[in-house]
């Protein structure tokens, strides 16, 4: 089963401050049939403006991840963390049982623009962690890369969930497969660039996929691409 969610169709959410495009039901969009696709709850497409962002706010019982964009994800939290994200940089946040934090464009000219991204952890009460984690924009180059997954490694973040997010930059004309399990899922955003899946399908900049029943897939870039894969458990 495929199902594409283009761009445009998605909830848009804009303030003097804020661009966000929502692929799930969040905050004022409710939707009770786009809830969650397997534990993926939250992908947000945010842009902010500059000096301005998410003041102090708590989350719990969630794996927050923030792929930067552009610009600059100035992030503080209760836990004494603190830092500035970048294109190439990651931020894993495990909620657990309560944090609270702050997300800030730290730019006095430049819009931030980054994804955020929320999972079902797989236990509740989980102590609340924090992580950074800068992959190298060049591995990319025609492949996926994984850069947070439940088995993590060398620049891959740790994540409480039976997921792997891959990102990739297929050149113009490259061919990209992915094989998973019978079973699992597969969500694809394409952050940049435009695909054709299964020679079939054309996917433009922001639009989604939700694949499910599949064991594999294959995308021709139709010019350079930047792309997020999410590798999904099944039904529980």
């Amino acid at each position: 089963m495929i199902i594409v969610q283009r761009a445009d169709s998605r909830y848009k959410v804009n303030t003097d401050w804020l661009e966000s495009n929502l692929s799930f039901s969040f905050g004022e969009y409710y939707d009770p049939d786009n809830i969650q696709f397997g534990p993926l709850r939250v992908l947000n497409d945010d842009t902010i403006q500059p000096n301005r962002g998410f003041g102090i706010h708590p989350h719990r019982e969630a794996e927050i991840v923030s792929i930067v964009l552009q610009g600059k994800l100035k992030h503080e939290d209760s836990m004494g963390n603190a830092g500035i994200l970048q294109f190439g940089d990651i931020q894993r946040m495990t909620a657990g049982t309560g944090i609270l934090h702050s997300e800030l464009n730290g730019s006095n000219e430049q819009e931030a623009k980054f994804l955020q991204l929320w999972f079902f952890p797989n236990e509740k009460q989980l102590t609340p962690s924090y992580e950074d984690m800068t992959y190298d924009i060049t591995s990319l180059k025609n492949q996926w890369i994984p850069v947070v997954s439940h088995t993590p490694d060398k620049n891959v973040a740790k994540i409480h969930q039976d997921v792997t997010l891959y990102l990739s930059k297929p050149e113009k004309g490259t061919t990209l497969h992915y094989e998973q399990t019978l079973g699992r899922r597969m969500f694809l955003f394409v952050i940049e660039g435009e695909v054709n899946m299964h020679d079939s399908t054309m996917l433009k900049k922001r639009d989604a996929v939700r694949i499910s029943e599949e064991s594999s897939m294959s995308l021709g870039a139709k010019e350079d691409s930047f792309l997020l894969l999410i590798d999904l458990p099944g039904e529980e």
